[in-house]
């Protein structure tokens, strides 16, 4: 994309301490895609997979950006700050530059830009990045984890008047991505359209257990004991879906299905700190055989009678299908119950 001034949003896309993930994500992106970002007047400045300038050329652009020499709209983050060692972030330089650390960067283009996205988790929370001893002092832009702070502090506000716009997961769904960056471009995201982690509620004021394909397993609780079987995974393997926010389920990614259409867990990746669950990701905690990561918006007293009448009254057909790889026990043709046909 031509970086030539125009009346469209410019947008410049800094990796920061990450994977690559999130980008893999968004050059996938296809409904919306990059060329409707385009279409919309949508300037990509520089991205790391997309853009055929070379080290000289990014560093003119973050020159003339500094200098108030070149318009920044949107200023888009992925991967964690790394500010360690000691807060000095020496642990990740400007490639080329004169010894200035990527943390002091994106401060720096943060305070310039008209709106600021973390795209993934890391930048939001600081995500995988900030997992196990915290040699490299990764943090998000404005979280810390769960706690308000982060690289840039708790009181950020863009020049556009929002904090940083969290489109969280690891990596978040391709279309998270674009539309929201379609949202800034049509002027219709503000305040009030932001959950208290900052997150679009567009996407985010869903469970990505909402559109779960599993969903009848769920409800009369006949649950799958191990990975390829058909029935819910909240029981015994880890699935934290009724309790983590995300269209995931309501979605197709990139054509076809999601973690849990693929036959793995909810990990809670759109979450702050998922990356730290204090047990193995597949592995559901219990105490006295109930699990311990139950529905967040109902109380526990209430899941575990409603649990305990819903699996007295499972049908067999579930109790077949949860325990096997595949769908082997049919539904009733129409007008018979399962003592009728024999099931």
């Amino acid at each position: 994309m031509s970086a030539m001034d125009h009346d469209g949003l410019t947008l410049m896309w800094l990796q920061l301490g990450g994977c690559g993930g999130c980008s893999m994500a968004f050059l996938g992106a296809e409904d919306p895609g990059l060329d409707d970002l385009r279409a919309a007047g949508i300037d990509i400045l520089w991205h790391p997979s997309l853009s055929l300038a070379n080290g000289r050329d990014f560093h003119a652009l973050l020159d003339a950006i500094e200098s108030g020499g070149r318009r920044l709209d949107i200023l888009c983050v992925e991967g964690a700050v790394v500010t360690g060692p000691a807060g000095t972030g020496r642990f990740h330089l400007l490639s080329g530059g004169d010894g200035r650390s990527m943390a002091d960067v994106a401060k720096s283009l943060a305070g310039r830009a008209r709106f600021v996205l973390a795209m993934g988790s890391c930048a939001a929370f600081g995500g995988i990045t900030a997992a196990g001893p915290e040699y490299l002092e990764a943090t998000g832009l404005m979280f810390d984890g769960a706690t308000p702070g982060g690289a840039l502090g708790a009181h950020f506000v863009s020049a556009g008047g929002l904090p940083v716009v969290n489109v969280a997961g690891c990596a978040p769904h391709p279309g998270w991505m674009t539309e929201t960056l379609l949202a800034l471009a049509a002027g219709e995201l503000d305040i009030a359209g932001l959950d208290d982690l900052n997150r679009p509620l567009d996407i985010f004021a869903h469970l990505a257990h909402h559109g779960c394909g599993r969903n009848e397993f769920y409800e009369y609780k006949a649950s799958a004991a191990a990975l390829g079987q058909q029935g819910c995974l909240m029981e015994n393997l880890g699935c934290k879906g009724t309790r983590t926010a995300g269209d995931c389920n309501l979605r197709e990614w990139n054509g076809g299905g999601g973690c849990i259409a693929g036959g793995y867990s909810c990990i809670a990746c759109t979450s702050p700190e998922f990356e730290r669950p204090g047990h193995a990701f597949l592995e559901t905690p219990k105490i006295a055989g109930i699990p311990c990561g139950l529905p967040t918006d109902m109380p526990k007293a209430w899941f575990v009678a409603l649990a305990s009448l819903s699996k007295a009254a499972t049908p067999r057909r579930l109790r077949v299908n949860a325990a096997s790889d595949r769908i082997r026990a049919l539904p009733c043709p129409s007008g018979t119950t399962e003592e009728e046909d024999g099931k």
